[in-house]
């Protein structure tokens, strides 16, 4: 049974609405809005086992179509080097644009924190009217007074025992780690760039043997069809040739696919769309070093200046320090300084009597003194905060240098063993197509069978690809250490006169 009260709630509202009606016809669609707006508001999925959608969905669907397109143009025709596209990618990768904007956030941030270094001024106009009835014997008189005011108020810190400049050097301190972050961003876009480069290459290369390899398997199954015919041959040994010059073909449309998401990920890290045509130089025209002159420790020691993210960590110490230093001025007072002038013109109209007036010039000069005697210990736990932030910044300063060099080892050594599987693999090249040569003149004069010839085939095949990806590797680790010491984003040294 429904309580009355909820009876005479709910019939009070058509009561209501139906006076709306009659005074103010646009009363009636606003309350039907506002009894309808909690229906088309954002609501939970109704079950978990389905996908949710609604208006809102489909909304921001088309807000993503409308987001901001690359202004990256690729001529199609042209040849792009590695520096190149390492120009374009810093430019249009939407990577290095977040990076600096939130480079530009701390520096307003820490213009924030110096403006308290200034006094705060602030202007205040004022015009009001006072009306009363004041009683005067047996009668009340009316009395109305208009007034005019404008005012400055000027407030400033004369001393806060470094709380101030504490806050200063602490966004200071976090403007040069965000500076630190975007340079740490262009390095990891340059070795993105230049990962997609190298397996573009890499993909480019292997299609380059796959099709040789395809070729020769051709070649053998055109012999072998050939000695078939002449009686040579058995049907079996043609199958054979058949079957492998099919592999060639299986492996020949995989390369393909690996190119074209090598090409769509070298788009993609400059800053434009996958399907974008990009032509790079082939890897025959590209030299290949054969040492690195510098030694590890070298290496090391460059990578412990460079690393950006190693200056980040240094510069979180700082932001702590500042902190410390803040958290400490809070044990000492502030003095404050407020200064009001105030010019004042007053009107008085009282009844019977004639218009009087006043003006002049007030104000005001205070000084505020603040100390706080007690609070609990939150100074003390806030400074104990503070020197357990330096003190985890520290170690993960530590953590990080650790890291850093441990890299530059792995790097390095990653180098050197793919300078000696470059000298390898040249050699395996070598005597791989030696031996298939040998093989397939072998065959024509009855010597060797097909087995023998596939065998030598697929051998130089492997070894093709392998001389391929050795190259690559070369040039992969290269930039793997130039980017583990963060030489990529140094500016070149320009050599001494």
């Amino acid at each position: 049974m429904m309580q009355p009260g909820v009876l005479r709630r709910r019939e009070l509202i058509p009561k209501v609405c139906a006076r709306c009606l009659g005074r103010k016809p646009g009363t009636i669609p606003l309350l039907i809005l506002i009894a309808a707006t909690p229906m088309v508001a954002q609501d939970l999925p109704a079950s978990p086992e389905r996908p949710w959608h609604s208006s809102e969905e489909r909304r921001i669907a088309n807000e993503a179509t409308r987001l901001r397109r690359s202004l990256l143009r690729i001529e199609p025709d042209k040849i792009y080097s590695l520096a190149e596209l390492i120009d374009l990618a810093e430019t249009h990768n939407p990577e290095t644009r977040v990076a600096w904007e939130n480079a530009r956030a701390r520096a307003a941030a820490l213009g924030i924190a110096r403006s308290e270094l200034y006094p705060v001024l602030s202007a205040v106009a004022l015009a009001s009217v006072y009306r009363e009835q004041v009683p005067f014997g047996s009668r009340f008189f009316r009395q109305t007074v208009p007034g005019y005011e404008a005012s400055l108020e000027l407030n400033y810190t004369l001393f806060d025992f470094g709380a101030r400049r504490g806050r200063i050097a602490a966004e200071g301190a976090r403007l040069l780690a965000a500076n630190f972050v975007f340079n740490d961003v262009h390095r990891k876009v340059i070795y993105q760039v230049q990962q997609a480069y190298y397996r573009l290459l890499n993909a480019s290369g292997q299609e380059i043997a796959a099709r040789a390899s395809l070729a020769n398997a051709q070649t053998v199954q055109q012999s072998a069809e050939e000695r078939l015919r002449n009686g040579l041959a058995t049907l079996p040994d043609v199958l054979e040739a058949r079957s492998v010059t099919a592999q060639a073909q299986y492996e020949l449309q995989a390369i393909l696919g690996a190119e074209e998401i090598a090409r769509g990920d070298l788009a993609t890290s400059l800053g434009t769309s996958a399907a974008t045509t990009i032509r790079v130089q082939p890897l025959s025209e590209i030299p290949t070093p054969d040492s690195i002159g510098d030694t590890v420790e070298k290496v090391m020691s460059r990578a412990l200046e460079q690393r950006p993210d190693l200056q980040e960590d240094l510069a979180d110490i700082r932001v702590a320090s500042a902190q410390r230093n803040e958290a400490q001025a809070a044990f000492y007072p502030s003095l404050d300084v407020k200064v009001y002038p105030r010019a004042q013109s007053l009107y008085l109209l009282q009844q019977t009597l004639p218009w009087a007036h006043t003006a002049g010039l007030n104000g005001e000069l205070g000084f505020n003194l603040n100390w706080t005697v007690f609070d609990g210990g939150a100074r003390r736990s806030r400074l104990a905060q503070t020197e357990a932030r330096i003190r985890g910044a520290e170690a993960q300063a530590s953590a990080t240098r650790y890291r850093i060099e441990d890299e530059v080892w792995t790097a390095y050594s990653n180098l050197n063993t793919a300078f000696r599987q470059r000298e390898a693999a040249a050699a395996l090249l070598t005597a791989a197509s030696q031996s298939y040569a040998a093989a397939l003149e072998s065959y024509n004069f009855g010597v060797r069978n097909l087995l023998d010839v596939t065998a030598a085939q697929r051998v130089l095949a492997q070894a093709r690809s392998a001389d391929v990806l050795a190259r690559v590797q070369v040039l992969s680790t290269l930039a793997d250490l130039a980017f583990r010491s963060a030489d990529s984003i140094q500016a070149p040294r320009r050599p001494q006169p």
